[in-house]
This record gives structure tokens, C-alpha cells and sequence, in this order.
């Protein structure tokens, strides 16, 4: 088929990638604008921009496509047969939806219409969820309220956000292969959501990722793995900004203050939480590398009765 596609990030440079594997003529892809990276130093293509040359693709990148006349009119002149958007990270024009032969479709990375929004990952993992998944819907005016086409579940087991994330490409990208095939034999049974059944996983920014002792153990757990690799989860050792990467849920109860760290040792720095004890076992101090609590406590100290905040 001849495909207009839309990504930006990682998940989506696989499924770009898996398209042009299968055979697909991808006439041009759409990613958001480069990005300078270390305070304007150098600049950043998205993973989607990466994989688009690698694969001699032409690039367009409008800074907001819904004002882009450039994007619109390229669209209608190549009259692709339909439009493939995997986490592309804007909003699609009411009227460019209709353009293609077989409109656009959808990569969403849930299990429609369970977290519709622009972080579905990290909710699933926020949330608690076992299993998750991808749906490949038909776009719609609404956000991520189309049609669904087709769906696979994935797994969580117990995964952090990057993990997970390559999981549900590689699924995704997969699903997208057989539905266009299905799609193309005229074999999809689109299928409505049920919006009374929906939830929405809203941007994720860097406050988010502040740990509230007062939360319980699993709770605070789950948030390290779903803010893993942006923003990660981190509290202050001092006034000092220290980021955990890795935890454990221990079985044991306590009466100390939330954010008591109860002991450190080489098993790992334990803290008092609400209604249990977290144990932080990678840690990340500021301008240093991921390591293990063993490792840091061989040059460091962290006193029992410190109060993390």
C-alpha cells in the first residue's frame, strides 16, 4: 500500500521500520521538529527522523501540522491509499483525516478504550495493570476515540516503561501488518468503543516523578518502573536530589515517619512508606551513573533515621 506515516519516538521508528520491511511504499514520513539537546548544544532528531533516512524516506517535520498548508498539500498530491500514526504527539486536522482512500489509522499503544491520551504506557504500570496491549483503531475527530480495527495484549510482568514500550512495538508493529492486509481485502469489522468503559493517560512531566512516601510500597514501586526512562522517580537526601531506578516491596511493617530511611546497608536502603517499606536498591546521585546501593554505600554514608523528602 502507499502509506503517509506519522511518529516520533521509538515505539514509532519500529513500526515505521516494520512497514518498510514488509513491503510497504512509504512515500514520506511526518515527525515532530528536531530538538536541541544538553541546553541548546546539539540538536536531536526523533527516532522517527533516524529511521525515515536510514530507510531513504523523505521527512517533513511542521512545527503544527493542524496550520501546515505544506503537510495538507502533500498529502493530496501523493493521494496515499491511507495514513499510518503511531505517537506522533499532535493533534491531526478534522479534514486531512478524510483525504486518503482508507484514512488514517491509529498505532495506539492500549487497550482501547482503557487509557486513551498521550502516555498509555506508563499509566498501564502506574495503574497496576497485568496486561495491556495495542489497538489499531480508525482516527476520529476525538482523541483516540475511533474505531477499533484490531487488538493484541501484551503482558506487563512486572517491566519498566522502556521495557514494556519495546514490547508493544514490536506487537504493534505486527498487528499493523496484518490489519492493513485485512484492511486492504476489505475484511475489518470496525468495531465502537465504549466510551462509558474509557480512561484518559494525560502528558507525563518531570513533577510527576517525586515520590510520596505516604503512598504505599507497590504504589511507589510501580512509579519508578513506569517513570523509567523519563522522568525517573526521585526524592531529596539532604537537599540533594537522588533519583531510584530499582526497588523492592519488603513484607514488613513500621512505625517511623513516611520517608524514614530505617536502614542502609548492601541489600539496599530501606524507607518507611505508607503501610509498609520500600527497599531502594539503584540509585542515581546528581552528574553520576546509575549503581547499585552496595556500590554507592562504599564511598558514601546514609545514616539511619534520615528523612527523605
Amino acid at each position: 500500500m502507499k502509506i503517509v506515516f506519522m511518529g516520533t519516538p521509538e515505539i514509532a521508528a519500529t513500526v515505521l521500520n516494520k512497514l518498510v520491511e514488509a513491503g510497504h511504499d512509504v512515500v514520506f514520513a511526518v515527525t515532530q521538529p528536531d530538538k536541541a539537546k544538553d541546553r541548546g548544544k546539539k540538536i536531536q532528531f526523533s527516532p522517527v527522523k533516524e529511521a525515515a533516512i536510514n530507510n531513504s524516506i523523505e521527512v517533513l517535520q511542521p512545527q503544527k501540522i493542524r496550520e501546515s498548508n505544506e503537510a495538507y498539500e502533500r498529502i493530496a498530491a501523493c493521494d496515499p491509499d491511507i495514513c499510518v500514526v503511531a505517537a506522533y504527539g499532535q493533534l491531526i486536522p478534522e479534514d486531512m483525516l478524510k483525504m486518503p482512500k482508507f484514512g488514517f489509522i491509529n498505532v495506539h499503544a492500549s487497550l482501547l478504550p482503557r487509557f486513551r491520551g498521550a502516555s498509555p504506557i506508563q499509566h498501564a504500570i502506574l495503574c497496576g495493570d497485568e496486561v495491556t496491549g495495542v489497538t489499531i483503531m480508525q482516527m476520529a475527530k476525538g482523541l483516540d476515540t475511533g474505531d477499533m480495527l484490531s487488538k493484541v495484549e501484551v503482558p506487563v510482568n512486572g517491566m519498566n516503561c522502556e521495557e514494556l514500550s519495546e514490547k508493544l512495538a514490536s506487537a504493534g508493529a505486527e498487528l499493523l501488518i496484518s490489519t492493513l492486509q485485512d484492511i486492504e481485502a476489505g475484511k475489518v469489522t470496525p468495531v465502537c468503543q465504549d466510551d462509558s468503559q474509557s480512561t484518559y493517560a494525560g502528558l507525563i512531566s518531570k513533577k510527576d516523578g517525586r515520590i510520596d512516601f505516604s503512598k504505599r510500597p507497590e504504589e511507589i514501586e510501580r512509579q519508578i518502573r513506569a517513570f523509567d526512562p523519563w522522568p525517573g522517580a526521585f526524592c531529596d537526601v539532604k537537599g540533594i536530589q537522588m533519583k531510584v531506578w530499582k526497588a523492592e516491596c519488603l513484607n514488613a511493617g513500621t512505625e517511623e515517619p513516611f520517608g524514614t530511611v530505617i536502614k542502609a546497608d548492601e541489600a539496599g536502603i530501606d524507607i518507611s512508606c505508607g503501610g509498609g517499606i520500600l527497599r531502594a536498591v539503584e540509585i542515581q546521585m546528581p552528574g553520576k551513573k546509575r549503581t547499585s546501593v552496595d556500590a554507592f554505600l562504599r564511598g558514601n554514608n546514609i545514616e539511619k533515621g534520615t528523612v527523605l523528602g
